[in-house]
């Protein structure tokens, strides 16, 4: 249940955002530009501040460090609701967004640490909270929150910051005890990813795939459906690619462990996506809907099974620094896979090109898990 938890406070406050973003963009008259500087707060701090979470798990223990994430958390999506212009509200976003940096590297470790005969199982269960995490604000602020709080942007987000800060607690209280010896170490662990070893930039071209077609194909939807003449197929096709990731999650949690350390997982993924790419890309019409689910699905499947590698391959002390050096590599990566879409569409004039990055990043999945089975990584 604390996994599951600390899994929605991954996504909670950044997607509580969206719902009210059109209310921000009026209430401070922010150009389409600082809009999209906003949105892109947290993918840079995912990438910028991981290392941060490898470090304070090395300075105060597992349990420690994701308790002070998640405060953090709150602590900045709380004060959002202080905004009383831009400066602010983009402030209060980078703590807010920091907190979350810093969670992403703990989870793992607090797999390893918490259920180290259940991996896959764990890794499922916090994935699947961070995916329900995506969807609670999406489905309940306008038609709930946003009327108990009188229709203020500003108390809404103050609202969702609410449950992170209880989340806090419940796990600062009902964390594992049995392990709290090997929780807090005696002598000061290593911090910094090993970038000599090359199982930290295979881990990270993994996820860079996986999250810049996530990411890329969230981006990209909704201008390539205008360019395409069918606008009609935005709220259609978003819905059904962030939704087509919870079957992933529900049956990963009946097989997780079953499919760890695995290779055909990604190959599969690598090839559907590839296939649900050029689905999106060339059939734009009822069959869009089918496409982004199944893009969904696929890349959900390989974030999962992909989050349980570092507590698999890698020693207890290391599975924290490893990973962050994974996000860091991978967020990285996403962004600039993200600017390389934008800039095809752009030089060829022709909008397809935009998802061509994207279907390399299938392929290149599907290559990335070749050769870790390669080296006996994966089986």
């Amino acid at each position: 249940m604390l996994l599951w938890l600390a899994g929605i406070g991954l996504r909670l406050t950044i997607l509580a955002v969206p719902p009210v973003l059109a209310m921000i963009r009026d209430d401070f008259a922010l150009s389409a530009t600082e809009v999209g500087l906003l949105s892109s707060i947290p993918p840079a701090l995912f990438a910028i501040a991981a290392l941060a979470g490898s470090l304070l798990v090395a300075r105060l223990g597992v349990t420690t460090a994701l308790v002070g994430g998640l405060l953090l958390v709150a602590i900045g999506s709380g004060f959002r609701g202080l905004a009383t212009d831009f400066t602010i509200l983009f402030a209060t976003t980078i703590v807010m967004s920091a907190g979350i940096a810093i969670m992403q590297p703990i989870m793992p470790a607090a797999v390893r640490l918490w259920t180290p005969s259940r991996i896959g199982l764990g890794t499922a269960i916090y994935t699947n909270g961070l995916l329900v995490g995506e969807i609670f604000p999406v489905l309940l602020t306008i038609p709930y929150v946003l009327p108990w709080v009188g229709g203020d942007w500003r108390m809404s987000l103050v609202a969702w910051s609410v449950p992170i800060a209880v989340i806090a607690v419940a796990v600062y209280a009902g964390a594992p005890r049995v392990s709290a010896h090997r929780d807090a170490p005696a002598t000061p662990r290593r911090w910094l990813p090993d970038w000599h070893k090359s199982l930290v930039w295979r881990l990270g071209g993994l996820f860079c795939c996986i999250n810049a077609i996530y990411f890329s194909a969230n981006a990209f939807i909704p201008i390539y459906m205008i360019s395409a003449g069918r606008p009609d197929l935005i709220s259609g096709a978003l819905t059904a690619l962030n939704f087509g990731q919870l079957p992933a999650s529900l049956l990963l949690l009946a097989f997780a462990e079953r499919l760890e350390r695995r290779a055909w997982p990604f190959l599969a993924s690598g090839l559907l996506s590839l296939l649900s790419i050029a689905g999106l890309a060339l059939m734009v019409g009822p069959a869009t809907i089918v496409w982004a689910a199944l893009l969904g699905f696929s890349d959900a499947t390989a974030l999962i099974v992909g989050l349980t590698l570092p507590a698999l391959l890698c020693p207890p002390d290391d599975v924290a620094r490893t990973s962050a050096g994974m996000f860091t590599l991978s967020y990285g990566g996403a962004v600039a896979i993200a600017v390389v879409s934008g800039a095809a569409w752009d030089v060829s004039g022709v909008p397809a090109m935009a998802f061509v990055p994207l279907a390399i990043c299938g392929l290149a999945l599907a290559a990335i898990a070749l050769r870790m089975r390669a080296r006996r990584e994966l089986r």
